[in-house]
């Protein structure tokens, strides 16, 4: 029985192709093993050949109509809210923003009594995440974004983020003076991160519009925070120089950068504060004397010795001459309404009244019946 079974398992050797190796021909030949690598679960590795260094993993591939027939199965929608200012310029680019979102089957809808912006998924959308690239573009329309960089958020390698910068400073004037740190003379120092992170940065009210490649906003994102704790953008700009020319040398793709690049520490120099004079005061050898009480005060205006009735009779007296003197004020103020004012005196009506028909019958003397002065008058 034992010599039939190894002769059925020759037999199925050379069915196979040949005879089976031994054991002891796999330890003679270690080339064909694969090479250990060293760790914990490095055994578990193997090699992949395919996986070469000139794939790009990061590369996003393009989601097509047929990767997804049937379409979605329930609408998704997104809303945004806008400020006031930016009412006229949404209401004259929105034909140009629904016609950039229906390619990709995306409905928008504007509405300006609320204030806001909403796009929904339809019937024939198809892929599933072109609805948070609408959400982010009327995001950034809402951010002062102008239409022709926001259409370019629906493209695959294209990323944004909106940085809050509102609630680092407390101050309104150091805030306003590190904003505009951040912009630099005639936006010079924004061109300078464009250019260095190949990202579009607006900086707009309390938020820093970025949009780029992950990498890129990471950059700005770091950028914009350190610039608003006070750190000055030309430091990080000075680095990212720094890094643009050593990535062009393949030798130093695999080595640490810190020895190039600058390190930059943080010098708070405190100014001391000028001690205010103080004026030495005149010390005299002798201890300073007494202060008098109460009863000492009393025994030297002699009201020590005032009985209590005598205190009320004194008491008395001053209401009652207090109340003199308020009678004879109220007694003058109505006589004052019965002496005749500066311009209704006597002296005042006579000079206005000279010259006229009251001089007639101011004068002491009497005219005759027949007088031509009071023909004159008559007439």
């Amino acid at each position: 029985m034992k010599d039939s079974k190894k002769g059925g398992a020759a037999s199925a050797a050379e069915k196979r192709g040949g005879t089976e190796p031994s054991r002891a021909s796999e330890k003679e030949t270690p080339e064909s093993a694969a090479p250990k690598r060293e760790g914990k679960k490095g055994k578990y590795r193997k090699e992949k050949p395919w996986d070469t260094d000139d794939i790009d993993h990061w590369k996003i591939e393009e989601f097509k109509p047929e990767h997804n027939p049937g379409g979605m199965l329930e609408e998704s929608s997104f809303a945004c809210l806008f400020p006031q200012y930016r009412e006229k310029y949404l209401k004259e680019v929105w034909p140009e923003v629904k016609r950039a979102l229906g390619q990709h089957f995306i409905k928008a809808e504007l509405d300006l009594v609320e204030g806001s912006m909403t796009v929904r998924t339809t019937k024939r959308t198809y892929d599933p995440y072109i609805i948070i690239k609408a959400r982010d573009m009327i995001k950034l329309l809402a951010r002062s974004v102008p239409i022709a960089q926001a259409r370019k958020i629906l493209d695959d390698g294209m990323f944004c983020d909106i940085i809050k910068i509102g609630g680092i400073v407390r101050n309104k004037e150091k805030f306003v003076k590190r904003r505009q740190r951040l912009v630099g003379p005639n936006g010079s120092t924004l061109k300078a991160i464009e250019l260095l992170t190949k990202c579009y940065v607006l900086v707009q009210g309390q938020t820093v519009s970025v949009m780029g490649s992950p990498k890129g906003i990471k950059v700005c994102q770091r950028l914009v925070e350190d610039c608003m704790k006070n750190i000055h953008p030309v430091y990080h700009i000075k680095e990212l120089m720094i890094k643009r020319e050593l990535e062009k040398d393949p030798a130093l793709a695999t080595e640490n950068w810190e020895r190039f690049l600058p390190q930059f520490k943080k010098r708070n120099v405190q100014r001391k504060a000028k001690k205010a004079a103080i004026k030495k005061k005149s010390k005299s050898l002798f201890p300073p004397e007494q202060t008098p009480r109460k009863e000492d005060l009393l025994m030297e205006s002699g009201e020590y010795f005032v009985t209590e009735e005598q205190k009320q009779m004194k008491k008395a007296k001053e209401t009652l001459e207090k109340r003199e003197v308020r009678a004879a004020e109220r007694k003058r103020e109505r006589q004052k309404a019965f002496e005749p004012t500066e311009e209704n005196s006597i002296k005042v009506r006579h000079t206005k009244c000279s010259g006229g028909l009251c001089s007639y019958f101011l004068s002491r003397r009497p005219l005759a019946r027949g007088s031509t002065e009071l023909r004159l008058h008559r007439t």
